[in-house]
């Protein structure tokens, strides 16, 4: 029977550790990174259509609709490689904040594939389509794998790590934007001390041991050497989340995204009220309660 239409929940990641070891010749730059998915999602929800061609619906009036967005992209990588003849409507709502450092696009394009290999029964294994994922962007093959996960080279190659230990997550994006791009042109990362890399070895160590007082000890993200630069709000917010009662607070990506790592619920919601509603309001347009995502045994999810 044909599978007429599916609802799929994109999963946004933040990074516990981001290292930049080198710019290579080609541009591009050689990263570690220990990428974490968490509970905040954007919801997509894909049609089956008479009617050839690709369309996208979202909630967000300032996103494109057409192939410079990322699930576009995505749907006509495998429905251009498989000659689809059938089309597709995709209906995105956005929850996960935009251009935040959170992977929120690369994740929407995930599900996307993940959706359209399952939709058409093309057949393809969650390895095959990581291969195809990564020619939309460098993200995507780890947001179809998701969880706890060690990324090299230029985020491509992934190594699956245990779980990390459950804790309150509060992240809060500044009203600002950041532009990846600026970040690592400006980060210099060859001309870097080797105590100003993170020590992305010691908080593998720590997520082995299930220590989240190891791993709040060992966050790290070089990036944070650019963008807090540029845009001090960020520190601030890191200060706050630690005052606040966060054993770990730090950058995701390369920005402004910051999250605050809590043991004890009762602060973690008390650092929300503050950050939402409170004297702290001002250093954030987005904040969110949220927990570490646990790859559970759910319909339609990748």
């Amino acid at each position: 029977m044909a599978i007429s239409n599916l609802r799929l929940k994109a999963y946004g990641k933040i990074n516990l550790g981001l290292d930049v070891v080198r710019r290579r010749e080609d541009g591009y730059h050689e990263v570690r990174m220990i990428m974490q998915t968490v509970g905040i999602y954007d919801m997509i929800d894909l049609f089956r259509t008479a009617q050839a061609g690709i369309r996208v619906e979202t909630n967000l009036y300032y996103l494109p609709n057409d192939d410079n967005n990322l699930v576009y992209k995505a749907a006509k990588l495998l429905m251009d490689e498989f000659h689809i003849q059938e089309g597709v409507f995709i209906k995105l709502q956005k929850f996960i904040p935009v251009a935040a450092g959170m992977a929120g696009g690369s994740s929407d394009a995930a599900a996307v594939l993940f959706g359209v290999n399952k939709m058409f029964r093309l057949g393809l294994s969650l390895e095959e389509l990581m291969e195809r994922g990564v020619k939309i962007g460098a993200d995507v093959p780890y947001c179809l794998l998701r969880g706890t996960v060690l990324a090299e080279g230029i985020g491509e190659k992934l190594t699956k790590l245990p779980p990390v230990p459950q804790c309150q997550i509060l992240i809060a994006k500044p009203p600002i934007g950041v532009s990846t791009k600026y970040v690592y042109e400006n980060l210099h990362a060859n001309e870097l001390k080797p105590e100003e890399h993170p020590d992305i070895d010691g908080l593998i160590e720590g997520i082995q041991q299930k220590n989240l007082h190891t791993i709040s000890g060992k966050l790290g993200n070089v990036l944070e050497k650019v963008t807090i630069r540029e845009y001090p709000v960020i520190q601030s917010i890191k200060e706050c989340m630690r005052e606040l009662g966060a054993v770990g607070s730090l950058m995701s990506g390369s920005g402004p995204t910051v999250f605050g790592l809590f043991e004890n619920p009762n602060l973690a919601a008390r650092a929300y009220e503050e950050l939402r509603y409170g004297k702290a309001s001002h250093l954030a347009k987005q904040v969110y309660l949220t927990s570490f995502f646990q790859r559970k045994d759910e319909k339609n999810t990748l």
